[in-house]
Order: structure tokens, then sequence, then C-alpha cells
């Protein structure tokens, strides 16, 4: 993209980015037609094999109590009951991608969406079927949007988002920066943070003629 825009580095299976969400939605909504928003999935635990273990439990129990701290969003705590659970977080960032490719306008409503089915409704977004509900539920066709999420087109562009995060030089999600590819990209923010601010930093940084200090994606 050679116009200005948003590029937001983020997975909907990364708690933070989940409590960011609102957030985003309004900066989205406030820099409408002037900075578009480039979204690209980060791949926090992509293609993870390994069951969760009680000490992971813990870590995640303990993640999410700070995540509704700070934001107020509610977490369905009944999925601490599931005595196995693989956390890939592959799947869900491809269902991103599927909605991307298929209705990109809708694409970063869709990630929260997603996110929010597995916090705060406990659903297993790690499995196809549960993602094509969700995105039948967000106006698609279910079937076409199935067909999409397991096409070998699909998961490419998928693992292109974790490349590009990766040879960024991306560690953490959410990740937000303004910018262009040509000139390079200025940090909004790197983790989670509330909207106290930031549209105000975002005007303030247009009006000085959107300086960056370098290209980091």
């Amino acid at each position: 993209m050679s116009v200005p825009h948003f590029i937001y580095f983020a997975d909907p299976m990364c708690s933070w980015c989940y409590g960011f969400g609102p957030v985003m939605q309004q900066i989205a909504g406030h820099f409408e037609g002037r900075l578009p928003v480039r979204l690209v999935m980060g791949g926090l635990r992509a293609g993870n094999r390994e069951p969760m273990r009680d000490k992971d439990r813990d870590y995640i129990r303990g993640a999410w109590k700070a995540v509704h701290e700070a934001s107020g969003l509610p977490f369905d705590e009944a999925f601490f009951d599931r005595e196995t659970f693989t956390y890939d977080t592959e799947p869900a960032c491809r269902a991103v991608v599927t909605m991307r490719r298929l209705a990109p306008e809708k694409a970063l409503a869709f990630k929260s969406r997603v996110s929010a089915a597995f916090y705060a409704e406990n659903r297993d977004v790690t499995d196809d079927d549960v993602l094509a509900d969700i995105g039948a539920e967000a106006g698609l066709d279910r079937a076409a949007f199935r067909a999409e999420l397991v096409s070998e087109d699909c998961r490419n562009e998928t693992f292109g988002d974790f490349l590009m995060a990766k040879q960024s030089g991306v560690e953490g999600f959410p990740l937000l920066a303004a910018g262009t590819q040509e000139s390079g990209y200025a940090l909004v923010t790197q983790g989670f943070r509330p909207i106290d601010g930031l549209i105000e930093a975002v005007e303030d940084w247009l009006a000085k003629g959107a300086p960056v200090t370098g290209a980091s994606a």
C-alpha cells in the first residue's frame, strides 16, 4: 500500500489482542477514509501440537485476569474445565484471512468476533467447522466460507502473514503502526493500550506530516 495506512499485527487467540479489539475498532472508525487498516495475522502459537499443561493453564488464567482488569471484557472460565486443549492459533488466523479474502471490509470486526467466540463463549476456534459457523454468523455463505478456509491459497496467504510478522521483527501482539511501505512506519502502540490519547497522538502525527523513524514492516 503506497498511501498512508495502519498496519495492525494481531492474533485472534491472543488475549491482549482481544482486549485491544474495541480500541482498534474505535481507531479504525475514526480514521476511516484517511488511514485504512492493513490487518496482518501474527501466528502467536501457529502450528502448536502440545496439549496444555497445568502450568500453561496457570499462565493463561493469569493473563486473562490481567486483560479483564485492563479492558473490562468478559472471559468464560469454563475453558479451564476442558481436560485437553491444544492452543494452535493457525486455524483462527486462517479464518480471519478467509474473511479478508472474501469480504475484506469485514476482516477487522471478524478478528474481534473470533476472539470473542473463544474468550467469552468458550467455543473451540481451532476447529474448522466452528470457524465456518462463525463465518456464517457474520453473513457469509457457510459452505463457501469453509471451502475457502481449507483451500491451499488461503493456507499459503496465512503463512505469508506469519512470515511477514517474523521478518518485520514483531515479537508481541497487538502491534499497531502507521505509515507506508516506501517511507516506513511509525509505532502507534506495541501491546495493549486504552483509547485515551491514542487518537489524538495519531492526529498530531498526521498534522506533522506523518514522520517516521525507519521502516519496520
